[in-house]
Order: structure tokens, then sequence, then C-alpha cells
């Protein structure tokens, strides 16, 4: 199976400022995953000449499923996270992960029936201040709906503006999860175009065997977005959960 995180930066790239979304179709289908997770899509907003991303993106993939969750709110339009899948959500959930008066943040949680068995998938988009983004894995973890799913194996990814690298030292760990997209120094994803931090991740827990991580460094992956793809390769392991 394959999983790909992407914060597509509402198509707009990251040097050029061009809204081009097709480079961003082209990047992911490259790809060919069998789940994305995608953060910052945009839905009817002028800058994006009012185009419904959520709906361009399942009209050109036909996944079995797709999921979006509307954060940040402009005048007209908005963005937010969207989740699709080649295999049907046996349950889904979107949870809010704002701190007072900071942007809206956001998660979202499904689980995913797959062919090898159920696991739960969480597309997450953090915060830009550490102690906001620690606070945010603290409720995602202490959430009543992430605990109905909290015994399958389980994949979260996204942009978690992690550039210290510290999320997984705390309650990350202390709930089971690694970080499949480790070492960091083979993972960076941001700026695009020279990327010096690792900012999207993915951490697994329970029976989530991860064959290979990378990240997607072509020529159109560099102009698309301010931020590279992240790919995850895994299998779920007999026997699990």
């Amino acid at each position: 199976m394959r999983l790909l995180t992407y914060n597509i930066h509402k198509g707009i790239g990251g040097r050029d400022r061009r809204y081009r979304f097709e480079r961003i179709i082209e990047v992911i289908e490259h790809e060919n995953p069998d789940l994305m997770c995608l953060q910052e899509v945009v839905r009817h907003a002028p800058r994006v000449k009012n185009h419904n991303q959520p709906r361009l993106f399942s009209t050109y993939f036909r996944p079995a499923e797709t999921l979006f969750q509307m954060n940040v709110h402009y005048q007209r339009g908005g963005y937010g996270n969207l989740l699709l899948s080649r295999w049907p959500f046996a349950s889904y959930h979107n949870i809010g992960l704002r701190k007072k008066e900071k942007k809206p943040r956001g998660a979202q949680l499904v689980v995913v029936d797959s062919p090898e068995g159920p696991f739960q998938l969480i597309n997450l988009h953090l915060g830009l201040a550490e102690p906001e983004r620690h606070w945010q894995i603290e409720q995602l973890l202490a959430h009543r709906l992430y605990d109905e799913a909290a015994h399958l194996p389980t994949l979260i990814a996204g942009d978690t503006n992690d550039w210290r690298n510290t999320l997984i030292e705390g309650d990350l760990a202390r709930h089971g999860y690694q970080l499949a997209s480790a070492p960091i120094s083979r993972h960076r994803t941001f700026p695009a175009w020279l990327p010096v931090g690792a900012l999207d991740k993915a951490f697994v827990k329970g029976g989530i065997d991860v064959k290979e991580v990378r990240v997607v460094k072509s020529k159109q992956s560099r102009r698309a977005s301010d931020h590279l793809p992240l790919v995850i390769d895994f299998h779920l392991k007999a026997g699990d959960p």
C-alpha cells in the first residue's frame, strides 16, 4: 500500500507564486498513491480562481472515499485538509485542534477498510509554535474519537511544522508511536526548492510494517508547492491488530 502526504500550498508554486493546479495533479499522479493526505486544499477562494479543489481531486482521481475538513475561512472560501482513499472508510471524523487565538488547525481520523485489513489513518496540519504543536498532539491522542480506533494499527501523516523534531519525544512516544520518516537528514521537505526542514512526517504504531519512506524530489515537485511530498510504502503485519 502506498500513502502520499503533501502540503499543496493551495496549488501555488513556492518560488514563482503562480497558481498551477495541474502541476500538483502531475506530481501526485506520478506516484500513484492508494491514499492521499493533503493539506492546504482550497475551496472557492479568488486566489485559486474560485476552484473547488476537493471536487477537482475527486473528479480526477476517482477515489472510493474522500473527506474534506475546512479549517481556515476567508471572507470568501477557505482551506483545510483532504483525505482521498482507494478503499472505503469504515468510520471518519474531523476534529479541531485550534489553541485559543492561534490559526485554526485540524486532524482527520478515518478507519480504512483496506485489502489487508482495517487500520486507522490520521491526516493533520499542526501549528507554527512548538508548545502549540505538543498541545495539539496531546488533544488528538486524548480525544474520544481517537480512542474509538486506538486498538488498530495507526499511521499519522501530515505537515507537522516540527522544525526541531521534538514531537516524537513526547506523547507520541508514550503512546507507542515510532517516526517512520527517519532519519531526518533523508526526509527534508521544506522549502521545496532547497529543503532544510523535515516538516512533513509520518508516525506509526501497532501492526504497520513500513517498507520505504522517500521524498519526491522531481523537477515538477520542486516548482508545484513550497513543500515536497512524502511517500510511505507499507503493509499491515499478519495477525494484527
